[in-house]
């Protein structure tokens, strides 16, 4: 066990997961977010491969699926995958969706964030340098991931997450532990100024989190453009794993690392107990 950023490395079985030590402490949830490593994918794809469609095999995605489930402590039978599409649509989903776009099709499109306060209905988020975010209702025990992106965290899908919570399970955003995963650092997400003038207009992001670069381009942390949004909400708790895919392509997978020649991470979390 090693610590990267402000994450976890674990191993089990020669499969290594990532994990953010506040979700840790929180003994009803089950979550981790996968490496490059540990798979059996090949060549671009090599090894932990965990993205359908993007020309690696179906068979070998559905192994690594088996394998980053049997090492982090998941049933692949009750995963539920986001169909992601850098838009702020949030799904409620149940026992009913458990093995939707893994080992069954899942029926919706344009879904970039899943919600449930339902058992063993472990959601998918999926990443490779936007940000995965997880959250965790500490009181009502339910669950949500939602994928951010630089269009999705303008749009702040974060705060959408927080908004379906509060509508569908009487979330507080007091009660909320959010969660940032490994994505594209600040040290790495560089801009040109059409993309740095939406967060410039974006209310809820503050300047602090960009920085202009003489060449004209623009450093934008995501990581704080996210927490900058959830604190707006009302989330007082918020961790950042800070953990930076394109310094670490070795491990993670980036897609400016490999020009978009490459698989596909995910992030996982589960109910895993009962709300007493």
């Amino acid at each position: 066990m090693r610590h990267t950023g402000n994450m976890v490395m674990c191993e089990n079985d020669g499969v290594p997961f990532l994990h953010l030590p506040s979700f840790t402490e929180q003994k009803w949830l089950n979550h981790a977010f996968s490496t490059r490593l540990g798979g059996v994918s090949t060549g671009i794809y090599s090894s932990m491969n965990l993205g359908f469609g993007r020309g690696d095999s179906d068979d070998n995605v559905l192994e690594n699926y088996r394998r980053f489930c049997a090492a982090a402590g998941f049933d692949i039978h009750n995963l539920v995958a986001t169909a992601q599409t850098h838009k702020t649509e949030i799904l409620r989903v149940g026992e009913a969706e458990r093995g939707a776009g893994i080992i069954k099709s899942k029926p919706w499109h344009d879904i970039d964030g899943l919600i449930t306060n339902e058992k063993n209905v472990a959601l998918c988020v999926y990443s490779a340098d936007c940000v995965p975010l997880l959250f965790a209702d500490t009181v009502h025990h339910a669950i949500g991931v939602a994928h951010a992106g630089w269009r999705g965290t303008v749009a702040e899908i974060a705060a959408v997450t927080v908004g379906a919570m509060q509508r569908e399970f009487g979330t507080q955003p007091s009660e909320l532990l959010v969660g940032i995963g490994p994505s594209i650092g600040p040290c790495c997400f560089e801009v040109d100024t059409p993309v740095a003038k939406q967060f410039l207009d974006c209310p809820e992001i503050s300047e602090n989190c960009m920085v202009k670069k003489e060449n004209g381009k623009w450093m934008i942390d995501l990581w704080e453009a996210n927490a900058q949004i959830l604190r707006n909400a009302g989330v007082q708790k918020i961790e950042k794993g800070e953990f930076c895919t394109r310094c670490n392509p070795d491990t993670l997978w980036s897609h400016r690392a490999t020009d978009g020649k490459r698989g596909g991470a995910c992030g996982i979390l589960c109910i895993q107990e009962a709300a007493e």
